[in-house]
């Protein structure tokens, strides 16, 4: 076939349909499934830095006898496939990493799904935003609060444990990408309170670094599972309000809602539906900058008409093997690391 490839440590984005490939991934999902016949198989998600691909082990492969958990790094082996237009890996041999696959260039850092944008541009364009965007005094000490306590962590955390934004500085990709869009949006509609716009986008998901644990695993925490990061949001802007003297009440009330309402819907998480001008704006740039992620994301490794669970249709993601993504892609994609000749394989 051609264009068909066969090598080993390749990024995840670079394969194509008929490739036989080999190398490393972090196991994001693995789940137990019975076929027609009764039989037995595993449905998995791999991922590492470049992007993510769904696989299947099936009944009559070797890699049922291998023990490896989902969030464990892998070693694995198999072939590329185009199901239903997306493409999807049929595993023959997988297995928990082990220290000695360092020398065939086993590398945790290479592995773990992270923002494509510059860590340090991001936290200085977020911060930028903030400083001269809040006009009054304690709207601009809360922003300043938020920060020096968790911007650390807004750094690394991912924005969700699947679906958008979820990969190592996801978080923090997100919330300067929604900035940007608050900032043009109270631009163009003037009776909207910039303040509070731009609090409710800092805050709106600030609670998602208790809600999840960091990658690679990023599972729910305790807090993450019992009461979720809506109302640990709230929470987190009646604590740092509270520290600062002579914060406005009714300012306060507003920002919650915003948090408890970024959702806009009951029926998605939210206790309250957006019921401000605010509110409204915030559901919508959030929606937007989610939905749009999604799309990004998907586009990196497929192409035609893909039907999105998480959106729950079909979306148009451009011709297969367009010109300009193939030039991308070859000028992206370097020599594949061979495997160290004295290291035996281990299975």
């Amino acid at each position: 076939m051609s264009g068909v490839t066969s090598s080993s440590n390749r990024p995840i984005a670079q394969w194509k349909a008929g490739d036989a490939v080999q190398g490393f991934a972090l196991l994001r999902r693995k789940d137990e499934r019975r076929d027609k016949a009764g039989k037995l198989y595993l449905d998995l998600e791999l991922a590492d830095a470049s992007g993510a691909i769904p696989a299947k082990i099936w009944s009559d492969s070797a890699a049922l006898a291998n023990a490896f958990s989902a969030g464990e790094f892998v070693k694995f082996r198999g072939q590329v496939q185009a199901y239903r237009e997306q493409l999807q890996l049929k595993i023959d041999n997988c297995r928990a990493t082990i220290e000695a696959d360092r020398a065939e260039g086993f590398d945790e850092a290479l592995l773990i799904p992270s923002t494509r944008e510059d860590i340090d541009v991001l936290d200085r364009r977020l911060r930028e935003i903030l400083e001269q965007g809040l006009s009054r005094p304690f709207a601009r000490e809360l922003g300043r609060a938020a920060l020096e306590r968790y911007g650390a962590a807004l750094r690394v955390h991912p924005a969700a444990k699947a679906i958008h934004h979820a990969f190592r500085g996801g978080l923090l990709e997100h919330v300067v990408s929604m900035l940007g869009l608050a900032s043009k949006m109270a631009d163009h509609y003037g009776e909207l309170d910039r303040d509070l716009l731009l609090l409710g986008v800092l805050f709106h998901d600030l609670a998602k670094i208790q809600e999840l644990g960091v990658m690679p695993g990023s599972d729910y925490t305790p807090e993450g599972r019992l009461i979720g990061h809506i109302v640990l949001g709230r929470d987190l802007v009646r604590e740092l309000a509270a520290a600062i003297p002579d914060f406005p009440d009714g300012f306060r009330l507003q920002l919650e809602h915003l948090v408890l309402s970024h959702q806009g819907r009951r029926d998605f998480g939210s206790p309250v539906e957006p019921s401000t001008s605010e509110a409204i704006a915030l559901h919508s740039i959030d929606d937007l900058d989610s939905k749009l992620a999604v799309l990004r994301g998907l586009r990196e490794t497929q192409r035609g008409f893909v039907f999105v669970r998480s959106l729950e249709r079909f979306v148009w993601l451009g011709e297969n093997g367009a010109q300009e993504g193939e030039q991308a892609a070859e000028a992206a994609e370097s020599e594949p690391r061979p495997l160290a000749p004295e290291q035996k394989r281990i299975w």
